[in-house]
């Protein structure tokens, strides 16, 4: 079994974190709902979805946390949640993990070119905001308030309106969408400061908790996960975008969503982010069959 991990093919899954890929696919995948109000898309426009799932699922993440891995490397050697990672364990070397980047991230840009020249665009747009979160001397991770706009907007705008633009053009995007996606990804993103806060405090690393702390971290986290529940309330009651018949159900649920971020999010774990976002998904799935419906 040893020896099957370490081969190229398992180690390179290992560094891009499958886990991760839902992250992208599931707000992409909503973007395709909201473009074709269909829960997939036609039979032409099937080959480009799936060839953008393996762009936005295993190529980016491949390419973002190989760049990642590298210039994380002293507080992932102190951090308990990255003990078995590749490079920290000296399965890979930095030297390949280097030229690994550079291969996922050029076969994420070829794959792109099927889906679209507006699809490749947003693509190497990710790939610039991955190196700058990561790479010296900007490494925006280390810049309190650019690491998690980053990430908002990779997973919150970008990873939707990419699903969007599958089928429609993206200046079409509506931004309301857009600004729910922003606002609850910056809310999901700000505890995970706090998971990983004395690691990158002993690395140097400036991050949204270790230059804030923890409890302005819950305390914003919970104002951005309120204003997101907030605005689509809104949307719905003026039926913008978000289905009149979902405010109701909004109404009943938004107490049980902020209260259950509120109490998960005080001394945050990635268990406790993972029920978080299965709580989160209940109106996710009823927006859905509203919209479709």
């Amino acid at each position: 079994m040893t020896g099957v991990l370490e081969r190229p093919a398992a180690l390179m899954v290992a560094v891009s974190r499958p886990w991760f890929w839902p992250v992208s696919w599931v707000p992409a995948y909503l973007g395709t709902v909201l473009a074709g109000h269909a829960w997939w898309p036609d039979a032409a426009t099937v080959p480009r979805a799936v060839v953008a799932l393996l762009v936005l699922g295993p190529l980016i993440w491949g390419a973002v946390l190989a760049q990642n891995d590298l210039h994380d490397l002293p507080s992932d050697r102190a951090n308990p949640r990255k003990a078995d990672a590749p490079l920290v364990t000296g399965v890979v070397s930095a030297t390949r993990l280097r030229r690994w980047y550079w291969g996922i991230s050029l076969a994420a840009v070829a794959a792109a070119v099927f889906v679209g020249p507006l699809f490749v665009l947003g693509v190497l747009g990710v790939l610039a905001l991955g190196w700058a979160y990561s790479v010296p001397p900007l490494r925006l991770k280390t810049r309190p308030g650019w690491d998690v706009a980053v990430n908002a907007v990779v997973v919150g705008v970008v990873s939707p309106a990419a699903g969007w633009s599958i089928t429609r053009p993206p200046w079409e995007f509506p931004w309301q969408f857009g600004l729910i996606g922003l606002l609850f990804a910056a809310a999901l993103y700000v505890p995970t400061t706090v998971t990983d806060l004395a690691a990158d405090r002993g690395a140097g690393d400036t991050t949204f908790a270790v230059r804030f702390g923890p409890r302005f971290a819950h305390r914003l986290g919970v104002a951005l996960w309120g204003a997101a529940l907030a605005f689509s309330v809104l949307c719905a009651w003026r039926g913008v975008l978000v289905p009149r018949s979902t405010l109701v159900p909004q109404l009943v649920m938004v107490p049980v969503l902020l209260a259950g971020y509120a109490v998960l999010t005080v001394r945050p774990t990635i268990a406790k982010m993972a029920v978080v976002s299965l709580l989160f998904g209940v109106p996710t799935i009823g927006f859905a069959y509203a919209y479709v419906g």
